[in-house]
């Protein structure tokens, strides 16, 4: 019992388990790759604050708590979570039609959306609904991301340019009012934002381990104080205050549910299915540890949720974090409480210096993070192993280009769920024969030189049969009977890969082994499962068949016929 009790501790406070084989040379790696996730983490989760439409504080206010619950909590020892591109362009997208970006009423409702977002994949993880991220494909996710990145890169064109721009969803929108507005361009804003910006890429290419975003934060902020760049003009943080928030629950009650459901789902949802992969994606045969999906719901989720109560807004894994946490060699979540208590210090005693830092080094730091979300290298993928695939990525790119952020998501779920649909409903049925001195059958397809019986088919159903597929069942097994050119005397059907029937199916295959009994052929079943026989045996079906035409496998199905000789496959 006691046995049970540990191990159910460790399963939901992982910080159980891997605490115990903690040591100093852990804590080494852990605090170089904190201390170097920190100091990116700063001046990052400040500019995701601004593109959520919130003050840069509050970046840094998710970049404290949410941390140090998920370093208890979350399985991955790589994952690095806080504010993220994407899920900061979906809170603005979602509430900048509520209330005015950076206003009371905006703020209280991202932090009540935070504390939602939390509480539904809370919940999701508490039902094990962690299963759910499989229907968000790899084209969908990709052709989202790069086209968000688009969105994220133009929605930050007027604080680098020093001009002011109607927000909207719609990059063409976005453009157009950029090309009316073209001769407003802030030269002072503009040339600093540019020279962040260059300065950052440079850094990365030829020093790729020194923290361009902080050397850009900092060498512009102090650029802006030397030469009072603010009174001409200049865009800057101002006056944020010091100190931490005292807790208290978000305001649920002035919000306006119904309105930002969307985006609650849409934003539990993605940041969860990003977290989870990026923390798959740190694993390896070399990894002692496993990523359990609905665990990560679980952390996630409460990372969110008693992040809320601290003034941040939803989190989730970070590309470029969880990239840098990994080359650092970072052991444990230790690493992720190093940098959360990195911000802490800066929250506590360092906020002054964060008056002079210009919006336009934020939207740098923001549009440098672009080209990682363009995914090339999926469409390239695709291009040359699966087009229908890359046809739902483009899709997915652009409806949310053209549509919206949400919209365009949704547009490539439900595709995607489509597609699901679409193939479960016409599985994949194919005709058998036994391959040259061999006892194996295959495709005729595929083994055109493969052997078959003279009055007999065998034919392989690659699916669970269900209400919605039987009927195609029924007209590819009449279609691969004119196709053989055979006058049956019976019918083998592989049922190796049936992995379940309902009872629709049962119905089904009864009214087709009574109409092949009308035509004197008998029907005999190979490799069925032991819940598929079960099924049958509970229906009576297994007597309509007749126990004795159930084999193991098709060999010992062929060598109880009589009167048969193989010969050459000569489909018509």
């Amino acid at each position: 019992m006691k046995h049970r009790e540990k191990s159910i501790l460790n399963r939901f406070v992982p910080v159980t388990d891997w605490i115990r084989n903690y040591n100093y040379p852990d804590f080494q790696n852990d605090l170089r790759a904190g201390l170097t996730v920190g100091v990116i983490l700063i001046p990052q989760s400040m500019a995701y604050a601004l593109l959520a439409g919130l003050p840069p504080t509050y970046g840094l206010y998710a970049s404290v708590i949410p941390l140090m619950i998920y370093a208890i909590f979350g399985t991955s020892r790589q994952l690095s979570i806080g504010p993220v591109a994407i899920i900061s362009i979906l809170i603005a997208t979602g509430v900048s039609g509520i209330a005015e970006q950076g206003s009371e009423q905006y703020i209280a409702i991202v932090l009540g959306i935070a504390l939602m977002v939390g509480a539904t994949q809370f919940l999701m993880g508490l039902s094990r609904l962690g299963f759910l991220m499989n229907f968000l494909s790899n084209p969908v996710l990709s052709g989202f991301t790069s086209a968000a990145a688009f969105i994220i890169g133009f929605s930050q064109a007027g604080n680098l340019l020093g001009i002011d721009l109607e927000g909207s969803k719609y990059v063409i929108v976005v453009i157009a009012d950029i090309y009316q507005n073209i001769g407003q361009i802030h030269l002072p804003t503009f040339a600093l934002g540019l020279g962040s910006l260059v300065l950052i890429l440079i850094i990365q290419k030829i020093r790729p381990k020194l923290p361009a975003h902080l050397i850009a934060v900092v060498l512009s902020t102090f650029a802006v104080w030397l030469f009072g760049l603010h009174e001409m003009g200049v865009g800057i943080t101002g006056d944020v205050g010091s100190g931490f928030p005292t807790p208290a629950l978000p305001a649920l009650f002035d919000i306006p549910f119904w309105n930002i459901l969307p985006t609650v789902l849409a934003v539990a949802f993605l940041g969860f299915t990003q977290s989870v992969a990026l923390a798959k994606a740190m694993t390896g045969p070399e990894t002692d540890y496993k990523v359990d999906s609905n665990q990560e719901l679980f952390s996630l989720g409460l990372a969110n949720m008693i992040g809320s109560v601290f003034n941040a807004y939803p989190v989730a894994g970070s590309f470029s974090r969880t990239a840098v946490n990994s080359e650092n060699d970072a052991k444990s979540p230790v690493s992720l409480l190093i940098s959360a208590l990195l911000v802490l210090l800066m929250l506590l005693f360092f906020t002054s210096f964060i008056y002079y830092l210009p919006n336009a080094v934020l939207a740098a730091i923001i549009i440098t993070a672009v080209p990682g979300l363009i995914e090339l290298g999926e469409v390239r993928f695709l291009l040359r192993v699966r087009k229908r695939e890359l046809a739902l990525m483009m899709i997915t790119f652009f409806a949310t280009l053209l549509l919206g952020i949400l919209e365009g998501i949704g547009v490539g779920v439900l595709i995607s769920l489509v597609i699901v649909i679409h193939r479960s409903t016409y599985p994949n049925i194919v005709m058998l024969g036994r391959i040259p001195e061999t006892d194996t059958y295959r495709d005729l397809n595929r083994y055109p030189e493969a052997l078959t019986q003279t009055n007999t088919i065998i034919v392989r159903v690659d699916a669970a049969l269900y209400f919605a597929n039987i009927p195609y069942f029924k007209e590819q097994l009449e279609k691969l009977e004119l196709e053989s050119g055979k006058k049956l005397n019976q019918i083998i059907i592989d049922a190796i890969g049936i992995n379940e029937v309902d009872a629709s199916a049962v119905q089904g295959i009864k009214d087709l082994v009574s109409s092949y009994k009308e035509r004197d052929i008998k029907v005999i079943f190979t490799g069925v499962k032991g819940p598929v026989r079960d099924m049958f045996q509970r229906s009576g079906l297994d007597d309509t068949i007749g126990p004795e035409r159930f084999y193991v496998d098709i060999n010992e199905a062929v060598e109880s016929l009589t009167d048969e000789k193989e010969e050459e496959s000569h489909l018509v």
